[in-house]
């Protein structure tokens, strides 16, 4: 087995034009006085990172993880979260997620998917020039509006966008290989990817493609009522990134899974910060141990109640404090003896 490293930080719900937000020394210098040693990047956020020179210049990248290690902290992952959504968007959407590329692009769907899919590459090799070996991002979506159908979805339609999805995605994660990055995509409501049979079903269309590994979150899960720990048994193997971030679920008799259009605060799903929401972080930590899992357990603070400042301040003690120091030998090997075949032949009578 072996030890999840922590704790980090994931930087994008913190960045601001203020002190210490606004630069990414100075955020590495504040999350290095709450306790935390890794930071997770989100690479639209051009105070922490200018992606175009870190994709061609390892020089940047190592003057990056200089400035990070000042104060004792690494770079933990970069993340293309608003990037490789805008990767698949169903014309729906085109107006809302036009925010998130620039403004030469909007009202231009192809040209802002052409973007958003150099954009990757570039990060990809940008995590290649940092030496880091996993990305975050999501999958983005041509679906979502079909989850709970109305008129009913026309055969052939699942197939044919995950089919498309896949040919989106595939010279990413080709490029994603020539890096030796694996592509995380964090399994999110609102994405294609949203549990794991939608997982499963992209996999499968992208041809089992060895890149494709998963961000593991599971405040998702329970807003959709999934076992988010049976989760990890069945998906252990892809699971390579973690977001450590709580969550609760309290239906009632007027709204539930769907949420009734309500603000975040009135919502029965409702992301908390780490303590304050019902999952069982003890049994998560656990059970990526059990499996291996050696990456960073990475705090997401998306909470509608307690201020970031304070999520963050108790975010990292709560991770250390969950972190197992994984078992280096057995529990009963004083009472071991060693391999001796004639001997085990006795015992077994054989």
């Amino acid at each position: 087995m072996k030890t999840i490293k922590g704790p980090a930080i994931f930087l994008a719900q913190f960045a601001d034009k203020k002190k210490p937000f606004n630069s990414f020394k100075n955020i590495c210098a504040w999350a290095a006085s709450l306790g935390y040693k890794g930071v997770q990047v989100p690479t639209w956020e051009p105070s922490f990172i200018d992606l175009d020179k870190a994709a061609k210049s390892k020089t940047y990248c190592d003057e990056l993880k200089g400035i990070a290690g000042e104060f004792g902290i690494a770079i933990t992952e970069l993340s293309t979260h608003l990037q490789g959504q805008l990767v698949a968007v169903n014309p729906a959407y085109d107006v809302m997620f036009d925010a998130f590329a620039p403004k030469e692009v909007h009202g231009k769907p192809k040209a802002r998917t052409k973007w958003a899919i150099n954009t990757v590459k570039k990060a990809l090799s940008a995590s290649k020039n940092l030496g880091i070996k996993v990305h975050a991002t999501f999958s983005g979506s041509l679906m979502w509006h079909t989850v709970y159908p109305w008129p009913q979805r026309p055969t052939g339609l699942v197939q044919q966008g995950f089919e498309e999805l896949a040919k989106r995605w595939t010279p990413i994660l080709n490029h994603a290989n020539d890096c030796g990055v694996d592509v995380c995509y964090e399994i999110h409501p609102g994405e294609d990817l949203h549990d794991g049979i939608t997982f499963e079903r992209f996999y499968a269309a992208a041809k089992k493609h060895r890149r494709i590994k998963m961000l593991y979150d599971p405040s998702h899960f329970v807003f959709q009522q999934l076992d988010y720990l049976q989760y990890i048994d069945h998906y252990h193997s892809f699971i390579k990134m973690f977001h450590v971030k709580d969550a609760e679920f309290n239906p009632s008799g007027k709204s539930g899974v769907y949420g009734g259009y309500q603000d975040w605060i009135d919502r029965p799903g409702r992301f908390r910060s780490l303590g304050d929401g019902e999952i069982d972080f003890a049994a998560i930590f656990s059970k990526l141990t059990q499996y291996g899992y050696d990456g960073w357990a990475v705090m997401e603070w998306e909470c509608c109640i307690k201020s970031g400042e304070q999520g963050a301040k108790e975010g990292a003690p709560f991770i250390a404090d969950h972190i197992i120091q994984a078992a280096q030998k057995s529990f009963d090997d004083f009472a071991g003896s060693k391999s001796n075949k004639a001997m085990n032949r006795k015992i077994l009578g054989i």
